[in-house]
Parts: structure tokens; sequence; C-alpha cells
């Protein structure tokens, strides 16, 4: 149903991942192109509204081009190797200076209280420290990188106690050693160190790039971590693409459940992500967030509710709830991050060796992508495996659907006798037959 207002119709969609998000850890890196291309105050009011949402936060910011600004200004020429700056001590109180800086305009825009914005008078505590240990690189293939470092360990407890205290913790790409040494740290690797030891929900990577691209140019919505490693080994050593892809495969294998590849050149892009289902960029998963599998009576209202506007243009006969929870194990579901967008049931009659393949429906926003036919398979699969002969089909809209995956037109001698006798005359449907042999 469509409103005067569109942010309503958002606003309604948006509210299940509001209450999903509510009490949960994310963790976002910002890269520092980002702050240097005068995105931070947009991205600092989508902050303070997810910390009112009740989105427990840290960030991460890079620094990179800043520093190579402050380098240049210098007359400073940094080596780098395997993507990594040799860090000798006047690289590193560059490093330092500029970290400092970038960290002190975080905190005094979080402080603001953000005027002349919807969020006015909301007040944000930020807070940063020695909360990330770290260790030198060392001498790697014969090059002393001497300041530069990784990541030790996360003083998760630390930063668990602030974000209990319902504190916006700031992370900067440095880390600290024991004997009280700094050491320039890649900010990729802490933002995942960082959500792999809070055993963050998410971890949201802001770069460059809207996502990952097939060889089409089409964005890819979800990898596996299996799918992205590839890309990542053969992207340049120390491109962004190398260090977000290492940071999101790594974060996934030690349990983080997602992690978000988005472009903070889109100014919609972090809440566009996170409130609605289909997102804008690349997510990383393990699990994949689309998936086929068995109905159960959990699905019944996700059911009704996808049927419902099909039944009202007479494509389908219309099923009752009492109905679809007495058949609910014939049917099968697509179900997209909790939303049922697609089903199909088998009706199997024993006696005659055939099933009714019924009640194939994908939701309008989701067609054109071989759902039906991922359903028609594994029904299929199933019939051949209880010992069904042949499927039938009855239809009034979609008949040339049926006729693209093997089916025939038959006669009403076709069906088993017991679905003979049930044919409703008045709505005239097609009759389709495919033999399974």
């Amino acid at each position: 149903m469509n409103t005067r207002f569109p942010f309503v119709d958002w606003f309604r969609n948006s509210s299940p991942y509001i209450n999903a998000h509510r009490g949960r850890t994310f963790v976002i890196l910002i890269e520092g192109e980002a702050m240097a291309n005068g995105r931070g105050e947009q991205l600092i009011q989508d902050l303070a509204l997810l910390h009112t949402l009740g989105v427990r936060l840290v960030v991460i910011y890079g620094i990179r081009p800043q520093v190579d600004a402050a380098l240049d200004a210098a007359g400073i020429v940094a080596e780098r190797h395997a993507g990594r700056w040799v860090v000798d001590h006047a690289i590193m109180r560059c490093v330092e200076r500029v970290a400092a800086e970038q960290r002190l305009w975080l905190e005094a825009r979080l402080s603001l209280g953000l005027p002349n914005t919807p969020l006015h008078g909301v007040e944000l505590t930020a807070v940063s420290g020695n909360l990330v240990m770290a260790k030198p690189l060392g001498v790697r293939g014969g090059i002393d990188f001497d300041h530069s470092g990784e990541v030790r360990r996360v003083r998760a407890a630390a930063i668990e106690s602030l974000l209990d205290r319902g504190t916006l913790v700031v992370l900067p790409p440095l880390g600290f050693s024991s004997t009280g040494e700094v050491f320039d740290l890649d900010a990729a690797e802490v933002a995942q160190q960082a959500a792999v030891a809070l055993k963050a929900d998410k971890l949201i990577l802001l770069g460059e790039a809207d996502g990952l691209r097939d060889d089409s140019g089409a964005l890819q919505r979800q990898l596996t971590p299996g799918d992205a490693r590839p890309l990542g080994e053969a992207a340049a050593a120390g491109s962004e693409l190398a260090r977000h892809l290492a940071a999101a495969c790594e974060a996934a294998r030690h349990g983080v459940a997602r992690t978000h590849l988005i472009s903070w050149h889109d100014h919609d892009a972090l809440l566009g992500e996170l409130f609605t289902r289909d997102g804008v960029g690349t997510m990383i998963t393990q699990h994949r967030y689309e998936q086929l599998r068995p109905a159960g009576l959990g699905d019944i209202a996700g059911l009704l509710e996808l049927l419902r506007p099909l039944e009202e243009r007479g494509m389908l006969v219309a099923r009752s709830r009492e109905r679809l929870e007495h058949e609910i194990d014939d049917y099968l579901v697509i179900e997209r991050d909790g939303m049922i967008i697609g089903c199909a049931a088998l009706h199997a009659f024993n006696d005659a060796a055939m099933a009714e393949l019924a009640c194939v429906a994908v939701h309008d926003d989701y067609r054109g992508g071989a759902r039906g036919a991922l359903l028609l398979a594994e029904l299929e699969r199933r019939a051949r495996r209880d010992g069904i002969a042949a499927l039938f089909a009855l239809t009034t809209h979609t008949a040339h659907w049926f006729f693209e995956h093997g089916f025939g037109l038959a006669d009403i001698e076709s069906l088993p006798p017991l679905r003979r006798e049930a044919y409703n005359y008045a709505r005239k449907s097609k009759i389709l037959v495919k033999s399974l042999n």
C-alpha cells in the first residue's frame, strides 16, 4: 500500500531492522579518504542516529591520505614494501601527529550536539585510549619495518565496559606495546581484530568501492569467505580491496556473522545497508542470508503474506491458515533475511505415482532471479527420491513458465482420480504434466 509520504513506507519496512540492531555491537571502519573528501560530517550524523537507536558502536578511522600529505609537506619519502610503510622515527612522528589530529577532530564533532541537523541536542560520549596492544612487524624479507606493527590483542573487556555505559569507542590505527612503544597499524586489521575480540554482530568497512562486482559489472550482494578470498589474493598488495577482503574473510573465519563492504561516496550507504532488506553493498558471510529450505509452522504468517496478493489477482486458489498448517510438510520456502520471498508445494498422490506441483510463488520484488526454477528443481529431486514418476500442475496464468520447464498440456483424464474429482471447472485451469523418467 502506497502512502503520500514515501518515507513512511521506508520506515515501516525498516522497523524490523531497528528492533534487530538495538543492543548489537557494530565495528565500523571509516577509511581516511572519506574524511579527506569532506564526508566526515554526514557520517557523524549517521553514527549519532545509530547510537540513538541503541547500537553499540566501535569506530576505527584510517589516516593513510592524511599521512601521505603530511610526509609530502615535510619532504619525507616513505619506503613501502608489500603495501606497508617502513615507518622510521621521522615518519612515526607524522603518523602520531595526524592520528591525534584526526581523533581530536572526530571527538570535537561528536561533542557538538550536531547543530543544524535533525539530531540537534543528541549528546555522544566518545572515548579513545590504549585499547589496542601491538607488536612490531620486525624484519621481513630483509627489511626492518621499524615502527610498523601488527595487532597483538584488543582489550575487549575494557571496550565492553565502555560500551555498557553508552559510550562510543574510537580506535586510531595505532597500537601500544608493553614496553611503552607506539606502532603504526593497518586500520582494516584493527577493525577486524576488534570485531573478533568483541564478538561483534557486524563489521562494516567504508571504502572507495560500493562493493564487489562480477565480470559483467553487476554488484555481488553476498559472498562467502571462500568466494571472496581469491579476489583479495589477486588484488595488489596493500590496496584497499586486498586489506578489506582479508579483514572480512578473517573476521568471518573467527565468528563475525556479517561483514559489509560499502562506499563512503554514497551518502546513504551506511543506513541503506543496515535498514533495507537488500542493502546497497556486498556482504561477506559464512551463512547465506537467502536460503531454500523446508517450511515449518513458524513460516505460516510469511506464507499468507506472500500468497495474498496472488490470490487477490486470481493467480492462486486461496489457502486458509488451517490448510497451510495441515499441508506445511509439503512446502519449500525461500527465506531472505527473515522474509519468505518464495514457496512451492509438492502434494503426492502415491496411488498414481504422481505429485502436484502447487502454489509456486515468488514475491514481486524478487522475480527474475531464477528462484522459481530453483524451487522446481528441488521439488523434482524430492519427487524422484520418493518414487514419483510424473508431476502435474494446474494454472490459469503461468502456463508458458511451465512449458519452458518441460511441462506439456494434458487433459483431465491425466490427473489422479482424487485430483480429477476435485478439479474446479469454473476456474478452467490448464492441466500440465511433466514426466520424471
